[in-house]
């Protein structure tokens, strides 16, 4: 009922305000040349014609024998016919450059086909004779020759800009002499997790005191989505702290994610350290988990910072939702969020009203049926649950049951978009 809403709903961004009003705030970077295998996964900020045909000269397909095909027409098993060789031509060892009528010449794979030849018989059909052939079968003319530019030629329009370059485009770079390609970067993100009680993985923990896994877990994400990610050490409990490792990290950041510090307890250090500049936005997104989150932008250079929930749950969700998009944004590509599916729900679940709900869950897609299963409780706080999960469960906004064979909206977690 309406009059049982909490008394903050009204001041709740929804997950799509949210995650809208970063996008709306970037903009994708500016793009440079790479080369080509740094350019791998990256968006083509330019149009790439081809300076040369493919092939650029006739070539073999085969290994075997050039010749002019009229001189070979009625070669059979029963009436072979016989050249003399005249020699041979490697791949990239032409030097003969023309065919008499009447002989023919040895070529290898690749090799240009000399003038004149307009045929290639392979071994297959001979003798494999060195200074004399027998042909035993008679090629068509044309046959296995490559013809000049029959698969690109100049002018031919490659790459649109705005494409991905894959491993297919990157060999198509390559076989027309592009070293480089211009490109959308990889945006340099900046990893900062805040908490005194914080300990480096491989150190000794004391009664008080827990892991960092927040960091590995946010810089792995951070290089899954294509960028580059810059991990830094635990930031104490302390303002000044944090502003100065947070200003010592800008000189190479595009992005800063810092997760813990900025929900309402006394120790939220990013909180109290961004507020004065007002460059900052902290509020609450009608989301569970992740509810506290911040984003605006620092430094002189007006650096975007995604200030993220501490318990892993809600800064794994919280990178989704709102990281991804944007650093994709950034690199220009399309979508920026990942693509939902739809799946049956094979146990019922709770959920408050009021807050989008994100629960982990198992998706297995059969012959003809998608299924997702929940996975662990709604805790915050259980990665171990959350590791063990594929997929996000979505219970939208005012929903606060589901039964076991309901259709779900599902975020699958580990496809490629």
């Amino acid at each position: 009922m309406a009059n049982d809403q909490p008394k903050d709903r009204q001041s709740l961004r929804s997950v799509d305000e949210h995650q809208q009003a970063i996008l709306d705030s970037l903009r994708p970077l500016p793009p440079y040349d790479q080369p080509l295998l740094d350019a791998l996964g990256l968006v083509a900020a330019e149009d790439v014609t081809s300076p040369i045909d493919l092939p650029s000269f006739d070539n073999s397909a085969m290994d075997g024998y050039a010749v002019v095909q009229a001189d070979v027409a009625s070669a059979s098993d029963e009436n072979p016919v016989h050249l003399p060789v005249v020699g041979e031509i490697g791949a990239g060892q032409a030097r003969i450059l023309a065919l008499s009528p009447g002989t023919a010449v040895k070529i290898m794979t690749g090799a240009p086909v000399p003038a004149g030849a307009d045929a290639i018989v392979p071994y297959e059909w001979t003798d494999r004779g060195v200074a004399q052939v027998v042909i035993s079968k008679a090629p068509y003319e044309g046959q296995h020759v490559r013809g000049a530019g029959e698969d690109v030629t100049v002018g031919d329009l490659l790459i649109e800009e705005g494409t991905r370059l894959g491993p297919r485009q990157l060999g198509l770079l390559a076989s027309v002499g592009r070293a480089s390609v211009v490109v959308r970067p990889r945006p340099r993100v900046v990893i900062l997790s805040t908490g005194s009680e914080l300990r480096e993985p491989g150190t000794a923990r004391g009664h008080d005191s827990i892991y960092d896994g927040n960091s590995y877990m946010l810089a792995a994400a951070v290089r899954r989505a294509g960028a580059i990610a810059y991990r830094v050490g635990i930031v104490p409990d302390e303002p000044q702290a944090f502003l100065d490792a947070l200003g010592d990290q800008l000189v190479r950041a595009d992005a800063v994610i810092t997760s813990g510090g900025v929900s309402m307890g006394d120790y939220d250090v990013v909180k109290e350290a961004l507020l004065p500049s007002g460059t900052v936005w902290f509020g609450g997104v009608a989301m569970q988990p992740g509810k506290p989150q911040g984003f605006g932008v620092v430094g002189e250079d007006q650096t975007p910072i995604f200030t993220l929930p501490g318990n892993p749950v809600s800064s794994f969700i919280s990178f989704e939702m709102f990281v991804l998009p944007a650093l994709r944004r950034m690199m220009g590509l399309l979508p920026y969020a990942r693509p939902t599916v739809e799946a049956t729900l094979t146990h019922a679940v709770k959920s408050p009203p009021g807050r989008a709900q994100y629960l982990r869950g198992e998706l297995e897609a059969g012959d003809r049926t998608v299924t997702v299963s929940p996975v662990g409780g709604p805790g915050s706080h259980l990665i171990g649950d959350l590791s063990q999960a594929n997929a996000l469960i979505v219970v939208p906004t005012e929903t606060t049951s589901l039964d076991a064979g309901a259709t779900v909206t599902v975020v699958p977690l580990d496809r490629e978009f």
